[in-house]
């Protein structure tokens, strides 16, 4: 009899369709049915990977805002302040530029470790901003996210699998960006979608044919039933 390797998924880029948004509700049942921890490690602000938990029914592992909060289930830990963060934006905006999400902003409204930047907005003084205040920006091929030097996902998921009780070394991550490195480095065995940027290819065990949702649905598939 197989047994389900715990699960680290990356959102965007990974659980989505081709045209990048929304999620493919075919990933919703074979996540459902995983017969081991399922952790949802994501850029997105915090809410939103525990909605996703909720509605496909699953317990609320979740690494949001790249490292920024981790939640076990029980307990929340805040690895960063948003405070340096909003710093940058707001020079950011003082020098002509804009988020790029409008006045409403709800990429940004419940979050809580970082900013995220649309990636139409120029990249250049947002970086030099940054580095001013001894922040990075990340490009994760949906936002840039201005952020803590220190947190990452790969952090997060070690902090999970500690307070869980499961081995990173049996674990299996899925993601498609420079921000699913750090998860790559940490659990045993990775894979990269087709779709991944040069960073999360060069970091997975292996890069897969398909994009996407369809790339991880076959590595579902392929560890299930190894």
């Amino acid at each position: 009899m197989t047994v389900d390797p715990p699960l680290v998924l990356d959102v965007d880029g990974t659980l989505t369709r081709p045209d990048r948004w929304g999620i493919d509700p075919r990933v919703f049942d074979p996540i459902r049915d995983w017969d081991a921890p399922v952790v949802i490690a994501t850029g997105k602000a915090f809410p939103y990977p525990v909605a996703l938990c909720h509605f496909v029914g699953i317990p609320e592992l979740v690494v949001a805002e790249n490292g920024g909060v981790v939640y076990t289930g029980d307990d929340v830990f805040f690895t960063a302040d948003r405070e340096a963060a909003q710093a940058v934006v707001e020079e950011y905006r003082a020098r002509g530029y804009s988020p790029g999400w409008g006045e409403e902003n709800t990429v940004n409204r419940w979050r809580e470790t970082e900013i995220a930047v649309n990636l139409e907005q120029p990249i250049g003084p947002l970086r030099e901003i940054a580095a001013e205040h001894g922040l990075e920006v990340v490009d994760t091929g949906y936002a840039y996210h201005v952020k803590d030097t220190s947190p990452n996902k790969g952090d997060g998921v070690a902090t999970i699998a500690d307070h869980v009780g499961f081995d990173l070394d049996d674990c299996v991550a899925i993601g498609d960006s420079v921000n699913d490195v750090s998860t790559f480095e940490v659990v045993g065995r990775s894979f990269a979608v087709s779709n991944a940027d040069e960073s999360a290819k060069s970091a997975a065990d292996e890069v897969v044919d398909l994009p996407h949702a369809d790339g991880t649905l076959s590595v579902l598939d392929r560890v299930r039933s190894a």
